[in-house]
């Protein structure tokens, strides 16, 4: 963005939306990566026999199966309700009825369990009863993943390229960026609390209830952008393929640059992000202590003391971005991220574990904001529906298809193993994790480079500054 570029001030509802559901988003979904593998794991396999684990799916590749097929259902809803939220012209709608939903989904999460499987499918086989249990939560998330994506992949994220411009957008972005930073520590002190103290079945009828509650404010604070009737009047099914045809391709050459780099980044944080806390909650880095141990005091005051370097450090960004320019920021923050992942997989103290993780949290942070900015310049005016679903694409499925697959093999004579109440043992992914995803957030460089020699401002904004 040129110096002499006035930046447009978006208003105190759109920024109060902006937050609402971009943190309430952060946290529903921080909840499914986190805590449903701890409820798979912990829960569901921790309750289970030797016999009925042995005979079973294993808990990493029932993991993986969970996280692929919430990713391609994300990516088919935004194809099919991103571009229906276009052709409606009712973005609020989607917004806070997916939300409502999607709170009730996850309370949903609150009923299940081996007992209930048992009860209401009328099993005693124990391996049947865990099979049965684990599709059953998958086939669940599914249905939540279609919400929430409904919501917040497809139409919030449409909604903020239509309120937004590229004079505003790295100023969302930087919030944004900060918001998944903020859930983590809601979703790590509140929900590990509240998952140790009240059991997963009240964690999840709480936080489904403050989902739906967002909703129904939605109905009377969101405002959508009007838009004019010839753009929503092109054929339906038409528009489902429009991001894939080659004319469309290389037309906008530098929006699927940028979602190819956001496409390896993310493949990186798949690999380890989806197993992160029960790795540590099991493996050498916790020495066997449960879940609420590992936050104590001192663990908790250099958890905030990291949050806040974060934010400052953002907020240098934020004023210094404009001055430097993206590139300045770009290769060193994928450098940091790479770097910092590999340097993980060398790490088996919790301290230094949660200082390492410092550059890594701000590379991935940096990387999102400037890539996400890039993306909405970068989508054709008019088109931001349509083009959600080739984002999810490269944001969520072949991100969340290809990452957990590759902790899988990570996982293959690990050292780290979970062995439950019952006696049962459960192998899971060991540090190597860290040093794949080291090395997939390498590849980075490919497409960002050729992306940055192509340039990272828009034609418009070029014209407007002469």
């Amino acid at each position: 963005m040129g110096k002499n570029v006035k930046t447009k001030k978006l208003g105190g509802k759109i920024w109060f939306n902006l937050i609402l559901f971009g943190l309430m988003g952060q946290i529903a979904w921080n909840v499914e990566n986190v805590y449903f593998n701890t409820f798979l794991c912990n829960f569901i396999y921790g309750n289970a026999s030797g016999s009925a684990v042995s005979n079973s799916i294993s808990v990493t590749n029932a993991v993986a199966w969970m996280v692929a097929l919430s990713a391609v259902t994300a990516v088919v809803t935004s194809f099919i309700m991103g571009n229906l939220s276009d052709k409606k012209n009712n973005r609020r709608l989607f917004i806070s009825a997916g939300y409502i939903l999607w709170g009730i989904v996850t309370g949903c999460f609150g009923f299940v369990s081996l007992d209930n499987t048992s009860k209401y499918f009328h099993l005693s086989d124990e391996a049947v009863i865990l099979t049965t249990t684990v599709w059953l939560i998958i086939a669940l998330d599914c249905l939540m993943t279609f919400m929430g994506s409904t919501s917040n992949d497809s139409a919030f994220n449409a909604w903020v390229t239509d309120v937004t411009d590229v004079t505003n957008r790295t100023n969302v972005e930087t919030v944004f960026a900060v918001l998944p930073v903020l859930a983590m520590g809601i979703v790590l002190a509140v929900g590990g609390a509240a998952v140790t103290k009240l059991g997963y079945p009240a964690f999840f009828f709480s936080l489904g209830a403050f989902v739906t509650v967002c909703g129904i404010i939605g109905l009377f604070t969101i405002k959508d952008v009007p838009k004019e009737k010839e753009q929503t009047d092109s054929n339906y099914w038409q528009d489902i393929i429009y991001g894939f045809r080659p004319s469309v391709i290389k037309e906008n050459s530098r929006l699927y640059l940028t979602l190819a780099s956001v496409c390896v980044y993310s493949i990186a944080f798949q690999v380890f992000f989806p197993y992160l806390i029960v790795y540590l909650q099991h493996s050498s880095i916790a020495a066997g202590e449960n879940f609420s141990s590992l936050l104590t005091p001192l663990r908790l005051t250099v958890l905030i003391a990291e949050v806040i370097l974060t934010l400052l450090f953002f907020v240098f960004f934020l004023k210094n971005v404009n001055r430097f320019g993206k590139p300045a920021f770009l290769i060193p923050a994928a450098a940091v991220y790479s770097i910092g992942l590999v340097m993980l997989y060398f790490v088996h103290d919790l301290y230094p574990f949660i200082i390492i993780a410092l550059p890594v949290v701000i590379g991935y942070g940096l990387l999102g904001i400037m890539l996400n900015a890039v993306i909405r310049d970068f989508t054709p005016e008019s088109k931001a529906g349509l083009f959600q679903g080739v984002r999810m694409i490269f944001f969520v499925m072949i991100p969340m298809v290809v990452g957990p697959r590759l902790s899988v093999l990570a996982a293959k004579n690990s050292d780290v193993t979970y062995i439950n109440d019952i006696g049962a043992v459960n192998v899971l992914p060991s540090s190597t994790m860290f040093l794949i995803a080291g090395i997939s957030a390498a590849l980075i460089f490919i497409p960002m480079l050729i992306l940055i020699k192509k340039g990272l401002v828009p034609e418009k904004e070029n014209s407007d500054e002469k």
